[in-house]
């Protein structure tokens, strides 16, 4: 991916180092749900509860290193910063062609747990969205587990995980979040977790909407990077992982979709660069 030329977001956060006082999250119980369902990008305000935000960290000036960072770390929270500024470009495009004005969300860097308006969370947890405070957190040791554990190396695959939570923030803006979270609260389990994978496949697709755009826009694209992103989707498909934590598949389960649903869904999403392709609510195949 050529990132190295593009804009540096001001809108990073940068928490590493920090000690964070988090209280207890409900239980055992939801940080096993936590640990399945935001791992692949799931928005913890569903299973997290309310707090008051926590302080700290600095705004408007790019990243503020706290602690000792070493070189790699430092370029990886570099090529992040350039990312979401891609992805600030491209959303602001994408709404003023249709007659909004793009809300930039800010992006935490966090090492260990973090406080965030939808609760404390652990690294375990994984990257994700808080629409509560319009928040993407990261811990970016989460890339060595996508690369190690998951088997889906490359910085496009990075970029794509970030891209992924921007299109939470997207659906927020659009006020999908609160019409999914409304009919999930009044639906039985299985309902529920029907439309929390229509919710992530549409991230999926605006993920794709956004490799489209940034790459028309600023020629990012190398040879091999779509792949990377394609082959992330697919690693953390819900099949895939269900099948590699408990040798079977449970399709009513399903929160986040299947692996090849992902990937089609990126891939419609990057085809056209265009949103409208991105409606998995009312899609004849999702």
């Amino acid at each position: 991916m050529r990132w190295q030329d593009g804009r540096r977001s001001t809108n990073v956060e940068d928490r590493r180092g920090q000690i964070v006082k988090g209280g207890a999250i409900g239980g055992a119980g939801i940080i096993v749900l936590l640990l399945v369902a935001v791992l692949l990008g799931a928005d913890p305000g569903t299973v997290l509860s309310q707090i008051t935000e926590a302080g700290g960290g600095s705004y408007g000036g790019g990243i503020t290193q706290s602690g000792t960072i070493s070189a790699e770390e430092a370029q990886l929270a570099d090529f992040v910063s350039v990312v979401l500024g891609y992805t600030e470009d491209s959303w602001t495009e994408i709404f003023r062609e249709n007659g909004a004005t793009y809300q930039y969300p800010a992006l935490v860097l966090f090492s260990g747990g973090v406080d965030s308006a939808c609760g404390y969370a652990q690294s375990a947890t994984g990257p994700f969205y808080c629409p509560n405070d319009q928040k993407v957190y990261i811990d970016l040791s989460f890339y060595q587990e996508l690369k190690d554990q998951f088997g889906a190396p490359g910085d496009f695959a990075q970029a794509y995980v970030i891209a992924h939570e921007v299109g939470h923030h997207v659906q927020n803006q659009f006020g999908i979040l609160d019409q999914v979270t409304e009919i999930q609260r009044r639906s039985d389990e299985v309902t529920a977790n029907r439309y929390s994978v229509m919710l992530e496949l549409q991230a999926d697709c605006y993920a794709g909407v956004w490799a489209n755009r940034a790459n028309r826009a600023h020629n990012i694209i190398e040879a091999g990077d779509v792949e990377e992103a394609m082959n992330a989707a697919s690693k953390i498909g819900d099949d895939n992982l269900q099948k590699q934590t408990q040798g079977y598949v449970v399709p009513d389960s399903f929160t986040h979709g299947t692996s090849a649903q992902r990937v089609r869904w990126f891939q419609a999403g990057f085809a056209t660069g265009d949103i409208n392709s991105c409606d998995t609510f009312n899609a004849a195949v999702v």
